[in-house]
């Protein structure tokens, strides 16, 4: 059992290790973490993988196997891949280094827990409740029922699934849901879009609505139709709600605002809260506790999606 003491003169430095710097989230995640660093008055290493597990494992031995000196008191890392890298969780608190993992369940936490003194927790959104929030968007946006194109995360993202099982729970049994996957990137899902609207099939599939697990990747979807020939068709895709994930004010709420989606979800960035609740573990000795989610709320309200549907309803109708 290890625990590293930190002296009130030693200024504390944190290693985050974030998936991409080719996604919104990503990034907003690395502007909260300079801001909350700033704020605690640590300093902080941002490093990116590339969307790439190997890469991200590399990184962070890296910095485990540094000298004493320039080693990390901490790490905040979200995962990459399917595993949160188990291995490497467990020489960075033999090694005397807090674990920080974000947004992923990562069963091998309470295990560490009990064998390390040093802060080992997790801080997450809430994906089920994310995935909840959009079936119920489902339900406001087709009252009636319909058909929704779903652009979901890897396959072997845990956030992909749970945001994909909360949805099942909420959405309407007659919303019918067509699923293709990308990479939580707005590049990645419109080629996934674009390759199936090369396919004969797509354009004989009735579709009323088009969802993302992720505002980049809805975008990316958005431009895949953007790009369709001039004609009815092409003017019917764009016509229909594109809905996204994640709602960050310069992206996806900007995106609402503007009519490029109709919906989001607000997750708030949780770097931050992991640093502060990292940073007070060090320096006072408490240990936080193993899971803290952050709570998701849908942009607009759902009642007021709802509203706006109903109206656009009553005119069509008119």
């Amino acid at each position: 059992m290890i625990c590293r003491t930190v002296t009130s003169m030693k200024k504390l430095k944190f290693l985050v290790s974030l998936t991409t710097d080719d996604n919104d989230y990503q990034t907003e995640q690395a502007a909260a973490a300079e801001e909350a660093a700033r704020r605690l008055g640590v300093e902080i290493q941002v490093v990116y993988a590339g969307n790439d597990s190997i890469t991200q494992s590399q990184q962070i031995l890296n910095a485990i196997q540094s000298r004493s000196d320039s080693q990390p008191d901490g790490i905040v890392f979200e995962p990459v891949g399917g595993t949160a890298l188990p291995q490497v969780a467990r020489a960075a608190v033999a090694a005397g280094i807090g674990w920080v993992v974000l947004n992923r369940s990562v069963e091998y936490i309470a295990e560490i827990r009990k064998a390390y003194r040093v802060p080992i927790f997790v801080v997450s959104s809430d994906h089920e409740q994310i995935g909840r929030i959009q079936g119920q968007q489902f339900a406001a946006l087709l009252p009636k029922g319909g058909s929704v194109l779903y652009v979901q995360g890897p396959a072997d993202s845990l956030a992909a699934k749970q945001r994909t099982s909360g949805m099942y729970e909420t959405k309407p049994a007659d919303v019918q849901v067509k699923v293709m996957r990308a990479q939580w990137t707005e590049a990645s899902s419109y080629r996934a879009v674009s390759s199936w609207l090369r396919l004969s099939t797509s354009h004989q599939t009735q579709i009323d609505l088009i969802a993302a697990q992720d505002d980049g990747m809805a975008l990316g979807a958005r431009k895949a139709f953007q790009e369709l020939p001039e004609n009815a068709a092409r003017q019917r895709w764009l016509g229909l709600p594109f809905i996204g994930c994640d709602g960050l004010p310069k992206t996806g709420q900007a995106w609402v605002k503007r009519g490029l989606l109709t919906a989001t979800i607000f997750a708030p960035p949780n770097t931050g809260q992991a640093l502060d609740m990292l940073a007070k573990a060090f320096q006072t000795g408490s240990l936080p506790p193993e899971l803290t989610l952050t709570a998701p709320v849908s942009v607009p309200a759902l009642d007021a999606l709802a509203s706006t549907q109903a109206e656009k309803v009553r005119l069509l109708s008119v």
